[in-house]
């Protein structure tokens, strides 16, 4: 490996264990703070904004679960840098987390409509990248 390869490698490593730590740490908390609170009752996760709540921390932990893999990769060196497909699946990751939270009694049409066609544009972009890699040898 070159130097400017060493360079990425060791990045990409410290990043990984910063966002391991960080992933760690928001499970702890999302267990700490639910689990008692569904033990005892106090919450309904059938209640729609509770659902909604619960379902967005864990999509939390999973768009940063994916922003890791990526990472891993590049200090893996299956791959020299982040690759565009991966960011857009991660975007995309967090377009699914925000209508997942999104409330629709106070967010604006316009803005739905935006984030729907965000999330149209992003798809079509991951399928073009998906389809693209499947034609290369």
């Amino acid at each position: 490996m070159n130097h400017y390869e060493r360079f990425e490698h060791m990045v990409a490593f410290v990043l990984s264990v910063i966002i391991a730590l960080v992933i760690a740490l928001a499970l702890l908390q999302l267990l700490t703070r639910v689990v008692p609170l569904l033990v005892t009752g106090s919450i309904d996760p059938l209640d729609h904004e509770v659902f909604q709540g619960l379902f967005g921390m864990i999509m939390t932990l999973l768009i940063a679960l994916e922003f890791k893999h990526s990472i891993i990769r590049v200090a893996l060196r299956r791959e020299s840098i982040v690759q565009v497909k991966t960011v857009v699946l991660i975007a995309l990751l967090a377009l699914s987390r925000k209508f997942i939270v999104l409330n629709s009694k106070v967010t604006e049409a316009q803005t739905i409509a935006a984030l729907a066609l965000a999330t149209l544009v992003l798809g079509v972009v991951y399928w073009l990248l998906r389809e693209r890699d499947d034609r290369l040898p």
